[in-house]
């Protein structure tokens, strides 16, 4: 099979294509033929050399893939050759065949392409992390999603939206705020232009916001504690600008904030079996009947993994990169 390997680190020219075996399923494994492949920030942090990898992770880059099901290992009763499957990876998604824990795969939802399909894993691990999980949002809550553009940020946005939250979103033009308003954005924020903590209190009455999703860092702390209300949750998915910083604890003390954060990566394979479920209990269905779709900005061919990095990483992408396997 070809994969898309990551043999040394450095810029996008050092991602390889190379031939390797197709895997074989362990137990409890389910072998699928994958179709397409998500691009994400992480992958682009592990060919820099900046990414605390699990020590099991492949150097195949690649978080989540879709296709079918090829083969199945010793154990694997919920699933059968065939079968359409999207599903969440430790890594080796860049990859014409991929060996994944049958706990972590999900079927298609409402029959939709494998491109859109390979786009929902990653971001919807993440976001039911971040929204239900640790966020704790709730109906008539106040949510502020930072990348509102983003894969994670772009399905946060609808999918806080039937939770019934007054979303606000901020991002860097005023192109990506009327794609935020178009998912579900009560207020779209121009970050480069505009004061999201005073944005916040005007539409808020003063109040802040419930819940902060954060894939910044450590330059919007101090902000993120401005606009959050008392007992708001403040949720940090990734820390690309930062991750040092100096905290006012009194200010935490008197709005009783909480400020937490989330990763897949290094959860136990029950803990993302588990998680499986749960997406596919409360986002699934409203996948399938469209009101929740996948934001896909550019599909690349599996062999032009190194074009794909370079695009994801100049930001100007609105919704998820995926790569296509050839003749997929």
């Amino acid at each position: 099979m070809i994969v898309v390997d990551v043999p040394r680190h450095g810029g996008p020219e050092v991602l390889s294509v190379q031939e390797r075996p197709e895997p074989k399923p362990a137990a409890g494994e389910v072998l699928i033929r994958v179709q397409a492949a998500g691009v994400n920030r992480p992958d682009v942090m592990q060919r820099a050399g900046i990414y605390p990898m699990p020590p099991d992770a492949p150097s195949v880059p690649g978080l989540e893939v879709a296709g079918t099901v090829s083969a199945l290992g010793d154990g694997v009763t919920h699933w059968k050759v065939g079968d359409r499957v999207c599903a969440l990876l430790i890594g080796g998604g860049y990859a014409e065949y991929v060996a994944v824990p049958g706990g972590q795969c999900m079927p298609i939802p409402g029959g939709i392409d494998m491109v859109l399909a390979a786009a929902l894993p990653e971001a919807a691990f993440t976001a039911w992390s971040a929204l239900i999980e640790h966020g704790r949002l709730k109906a008539g809550e106040n949510l502020l999603v930072h990348g509102g553009t983003s894969g994670v940020g772009s399905l946060a946005l609808q999918w806080a939206k039937h939770l019934g939250a007054k979303i606000f979103a901020t991002a860097g033009s005023a192109e990506k705020c009327n794609v935020c308003r178009s998912l579900g954005a009560d207020v779209a924020i121009n970050y480069r232009e505009q004061d999201y903590e005073r944005l916040v209190y005007e539409h808020t009455d003063g109040r802040g916001v419930d819940v902060i999703l954060d894939m910044v860092g450590a330059p919007y702390f101090a902000r993120n504690l401005a606009a959050i209300a008392r007992d708001g949750r403040m949720v940090y998915i990734a820390h690309p600008m930062g991750r040092e910083l100096t905290v006012d604890i009194g200010t935490v003390m008197m709005k009783r904030a909480y400020i937490t954060g989330t990763t897949l990566r290094h959860r136990t394979l029950e803990q993302k079996a588990e998680i499986a479920r749960e997406i596919e209990a409360t986002l699934w269905p409203l996948v399938a009947d469209g009101r929740v779709r996948p934001l896909v900005n550019r599909v690349f061919p599996l062999r032009d993994a190194a074009e794909a990095h370079s695009h994801l990483e100049s930001g100007d992408n609105i919704g998820k990169i995926v790569l296509q396997v050839d003749g997929a």
